[in-house]
């Protein structure tokens, strides 16, 4: 099958493994006990995962494990190993074919640290939600393990984080360019987004004989060769959004322009440099961008060579480029290969998998999960289990393009949907095999509560369409919004027998949900538990626009409904919002309106959320690089303003929290540093009082300084403030308090 065919086999139409013989596991083995008892001399494929193993279809792991297992091959499960050697890696034994290596439901680094970057103790996927039961990046250190545990055997690697990090990437963590993954984790193939069609062909063909390093034709997967194979066209990325001189470097790859004066001088080498390369090559052709958009390129043999990782790493404006150039291509209708040097070697990455079609979906979704953890975990509770124990995945991707979001980057745009009857059927076998059923089924969702059956009207139109959202900068007109089918489903849900409520917990679309009233109506009426919890993420215009969000007028529409509604319902329901602090393009007047629209609404945050820049996501690109990747990249194009100091970080959290008494002292520094005392006092149209409440005392391990005080100085410049012990403490014009204090600052400062 070519990389860019947009039909595929079936999933479950291959001829199955021998092993087939053995039939399903109750669960995948974790042990040589357990292979022992099914009759198993070996595993065929061990899959390696960063999280507990759960046997239900909203776990990766099981998945993919399931999957495989029905297509014959005998599946075993390494879950959470010791990663300081290899010997955990070996405890089911060499496997047959090739091990799969998961970071598991989250990327390891985003599970670990939080927005601050201060490690996290627990771990919501892990036995009794203990921390550090996975090392951090994880795809990396279990793809090493494997190499050494059986040298030889196939490393597949996926997964979200895997998904996510597929070409260079910016790195939160260590504030810095990294390459791909494939370079550090030395994994085979590389398999992006839903991985259910690539994983069955590689286990196939491998089993057929066939070597992994020879595998180059998949959709949704990535790999690492020496060159460009004879046969194909090489456009450079610049062809796409003309980024404006590079450098001086000949790249005989790259087209340079000979118009630029930089570069006139090296005009003759690079052509004969590049006729050599073709010489050589024979038959491979690189394309100025003239030529690149006259002619009409075969999709399966052009390939879009992105700026190297060595360019990228150096120069931040390329790597908006490279991103924003990747974001483009993420269509599976029309996207083209792409290519990346790493030094000497190519990361090449084939266009997305192509999306599971309905009945491939049920399929997927009912084969025998027994729906709890192993039986090895005993009576540990695992949170992300408990959590989601009675929900039910209706759907997968999403069009919403949430730049900030990495959902988009994995799973695709296109929705995938599941029938109605393999729903209901789930349901009824939730209700009818979980002893502990109360009747209440906690979530018919997915990536987002309402994108169930919307699809673009025209097909020929999907495949070439190149936006980045169906909904931003509004609805598109192509897009069918109709959500009468979800309200059917809803309701035939709620009359099982047995049944009593149907909640809806997964993140909701109000912006399309408000296009079918009657939906709304549905939904509040019998799906909401007291309280619905949306996304407006912001209400000013700046960051809303960099997260590709609608205005704040869509969320009043909604809740204009959602009040009449529940008044009609006879019921006394709340809306939740969520709101974003720090996000590109947020300045510190942004969340200065923002934390007033929220004093003025009555609303007080318990939980705020901080950008966190996850790799891939667009809004991390405008982090990193300071320009806007939702338009074309130049070197004179737009500044993004972004938050990236902890001060500032910590600000934009603290107007999110503008009633705690523990941000005011915060508050009132930036208020009079922004021109903005007026908004400091005790009445209603004050964001903050002047004075810190009598029973205040700062938060454990807050510094005491002047500016923390909330109080008058004195005329001698000193303040006077209350300590964590209760003791009143005086503090200099300076901020000390005392010699004995300043004596202990110079000590730890080594003086």
């Amino acid at each position: 099958m070519s990389s860019s065919n947009t039909r595929a086999t079936e999933l479950f139409s291959y001829r199955k493994y021998w092993a087939e013989c053995f039939g399903p596991a109750p669960f995948l083995p974790m042990s040589r006990r357990e292979m022992d008892e099914l009759g198993w001399d070996s595993c065929d494929i061990i899959i390696v995962t960063g999280d507990a193993y759960v046997d239900h279809p909203s776990f990766g792991m099981a998945v993919i494990g399931r999957v495989l297992e029905a297509q014959g091959f005998r599946v075993g499960i390494i879950s959470q190993p010791d990663w300081t050697s290899k010997d955990a890696f070996q405890t089911l034994g060499r496997p047959n074919l090739f091990y799969g290596v998961a970071a598991g439901n989250m990327d390891s680094m985003i599970n670990r640290y939080t927005a601050d970057r201060k490690l996290r103790h627990d771990d919501a996927y892990t036995p009794n939600d203990l921390g550090g039961k996975r090392p951090d990046r994880a795809v990396v250190v279990y793809s090493q393990r494997c190499k050494e545990a059986y040298k030889g055997v196939p490393v597949i690697a996926g997964s979200i984080e895997a998904s996510l990090r597929r070409i260079a990437h910016y790195d939160y963590w260590s504030d810095k360019v990294r390459r791909s993954v494939l370079m550090d984790s030395k994994a085979d193939i590389l398999v992006y987004g839903n991985a259910e069609r690539a994983i069955v062909d590689i286990a196939h063909r491998i089993a057929s004989g066939e070597d992994a390093r020879q595998i180059r034709d998949l959709r949704g997967t990535a790999f690492v060769r020496d060159r460009v194979p004879d046969g194909w066209t090489v456009i450079d990325s610049s062809n796409i959004d003309k980024v404006g001189p590079v450098d001086k470097i000949i790249d005989p790859y790259q087209y340079i322009d000979a118009s630029d004066d930089n570069t006139k001088t090296n005009c003759a080498e690079q052509a004969a440099d590049k006729a050599d390369l073709e010489d050589k090559a024979q038959v491979i052709r690189i394309l100025d961008p003239l030529s690149a958009r006259k002619e009409k390129l075969e999709k399966s043999t052009t390939v879009i060579r992105l700026p190297s990782y060595e360019k990228v790493k150096k120069d931040p404006v390329l790597y908006a480029h490279a991103s924003r150039v990747l974001h483009l291509e993420t269509n599976p209708g029309n996207a083209r290969a792409l290519i990346q040097q790493h030094g000497e070697r190519e990361v090449w990455i084939n266009p997305p998998p192509v999306p599971l079609e309905t009945d491939e979906l049920d399929n997927v979704f009912e084969l025998p999960y027994q729906r709890i953890p192993h039986p090895a975990y005993g009576d540990a509770k695992i949170p992300a289990y408990e959590m989601i124990r009675n929900s039910i995945n209706i759907m997968r991707g999403c069009f919403g393009g949430c730049t900030f979001c990495s959902i988009t980057e994995h799973e695709g745009r296109i929705i995938q949907s599941r029938s109605k009857d393999s729903i209901i059927r789930e349901v009824e076998a939730i209700r009818d095999k979980n002893p502990e059923f109360t009747g209440t089924i906690s979530d018919l969702g997915g990536p987002t509560a309402n994108m169930w059956r919307l699809n673009c009207k025209s097909k020929q139109i999907e495949e070439n369409c190149r936006r980045l959202s169906c909904v931003y900068p509004s609805i598109c007109k192509n897009l069918d919004t109709d959500q009468t089918p979800l309200i059917e489903l809803y309701r035939e849900a709620r009359e099982l027998p047995g049944v009593k409520r149907v909640l809806i917990a997964s993140g909701l679309r109000y912006d399309l949900a408000v296009e079918t009233p009657e939906y709304v109506k549905e939904l509040v009426t019998h799906h909401v538990g007291g309280y619905l919890k949306i996304a407006p993420e912001h209400t000013e215009e700046g960051p809303l626009s960099k997260m590709m969000k609608p205005g704040i007028g869509t969320y009043d529409r909604f809740k204009k409904m959602f009040e009449k509604y529940s008044l009609e319902a006879g019921k006394k329901q709340y809306l939740i919002p969520y709101f974003i602090a720090a996000h590109p393009g947020t300045s510190d007047n942004d969340m200065l309106s923002l934390a007033l629209w929220l004093k003025g609404n009555g609303f007080r945050a318990d939980q705020v959320q901080a950008f966190y820049p996850s790799p891939m996501a667009s809004a991390t690109a405008m982090y990193y690089s300071g320009r806007n990747t939702l338009q074309k990249v130049q070197r004179g194009g737009e500044i993004v303003r972004t938050a990236k100091g902890l001060k500032q970080r910590r600000l934009h959290k603290a107007f999110l929290r503008y009633h705690d008494a523990d941000n005011w002292p915060m508050i009132r520094e930036a208020l009079k540093s922004m021109g903005k005392s007026h908004l400091i006092g005790p009445g209603k149209k004050h964001l903050i009082p002047a004075r810190q409440p009598h029973t205040w005392r700062p938060p454990a391990g807050q510094k005491m300084l002047s500016q923390h005080t909330g109080l008058p100085p004195r005329s001698d410049g000193s303040r006077v403030a209350r300590s964590t012990d209760g003791k009143k403490k005086t503090f200099s014009a300076g901020g000390k308090f005392g010699k004995k204090s300043s004596r202990a600052a110079k000590t730890r400062r080594g003086r």
